[in-house]
């Protein structure tokens, strides 16, 4: 595969600057991009390609109001058409080939099928990096094709799921490279090279490594995946559920990491300051983004009770490091 190059700055103001980077010239019918010839937008800071990416992005932060911010935080997000930025869905699936289960792409247009390779778990059995590499780039280049031909409205793959499959009763075992932390680290690299292209400025796609950490199980003695609180030593955490998100970080340049529903010694793991901050951004060096795992955040109110109101429970998820 050669040396992976990634320049930081490409990736330096999470959700916004990803749309900046993302967002292309499309097929007829989608909309116009927002810094394309004779935009309105196209004298602004955001729109100069002389900029650095992350000058550029804070450019566009500063001039969106509050209320625009919170509304770019769903997987929906709805757009700013005073700016000229278009609606995006984060929510996409490719865990061995694009899948219509997320939001962000769909299959009734020219293109009717997608390629479907086997099973992750049958994958990492072949213990060839290189494959999995491949595997990722065709995903990928795929993703992107949808893309140019107006079939997807996102570029953001929520894959691969790097858990450490400790327990065969969990249903999502197959997802996973297995119990290994060593093959699931060396996946999860593999993968997200090929799935987020070669390129050191402009990403093919995003790839997210998900649900960290410590996580699956769905249910088990009255305890379900929405409220189970791991038990974990520090050692466990270093040494076999934390190394594939390492590895997807510090090697792969993931530009997303998801946090799990789980509880992880009694803090929910997407309100983790030391996981989401001094683990993730700071020892690691995330330079993009957090995801929740679907509705985690509501969770950590509603099953977890780990904050009194739904807002409180909004804010300990900011403030631990998803900005």
């Amino acid at each position: 595969m050669g040396a992976f190059s990634y320049h930081a700055a490409h990736m330096a103001a999470l959700t916004l600057a990803m749309l900046l980077a993302l967002l292309r010239v499309c097929a007829a019918g989608n909309p116009p991009f927002s810094c394309g010839q004779g935009a309105p937008t196209q004298g602004l800071a955001f729109c100069n390609p002389a900029l650095p990416p992350a000058q550029r992005a804070a450019d566009l932060v500063a001039r969106l109001s509050l209320a625009e911010k919170v509304s770019q935080l769903g997987d929906e997000a709805p757009g700013v058409p005073r700016l000229g930025v278009p609606p995006y869905k984060w929510w996409s699936e490719g865990l061995h080939g694009l899948s219509f289960w997320g939001h962000g792409m769909h299959f009734d247009g020219a293109v009717r099928a997608i390629t479907s390779f086997p099973q992750v778990l049958l994958t990492a059995a072949a213990f060839d990096e290189q494959l999995w590499y491949l595997i990722g780039q065709a995903i990928g280049t795929e993703a992107r094709a949808l893309y140019n031909l107006g079939q997807a409205e996102g570029l953001t793959i929520w894959s691969p799921n790097v858990n450490i499959f400790r327990d065969p009763r969990w249903g999502r075992g197959q997802e996973t490279p297995g119990e290994d932390p060593t093959t699931a680290s060396k996946y999860a690299v593999a993968f997200v090279r090929g799935l987020q292209g070669s390129s050191p400025t402009v990403l093919q796609t995003s790839a997210c490594c998900k649900h960290a950490s410590a996580y699956d199980l769905e249910a088990w003695n009255g305890a379900i995946r929405y409220n189970f609180n791991a038990r974990v030593t520090a050692q466990d955490m270093a040494d076999t559920f934390n190394p594939p998100f390492k590895s997807c970080v510090e090697e792969g340049r993931a530009s997303c990491v998801m946090c799990a529903y789980t509880t992880i010694n009694g803090v929910p793991a997407c309100a983790s300051n030391d996981l989401l901050s001094r683990t993730f951004k700071g020892d690691w060096g995330l330079n993009g983004y957090v995801s929740s795992d679907c509705d985690a955040v509501a969770l950590m109110h509603d099953a977890q009770f780990y904050r009194p109101s739904p807002e409180d429970t909004v804010a300990v998820a900011l403030k631990a490091g998803w900005i």
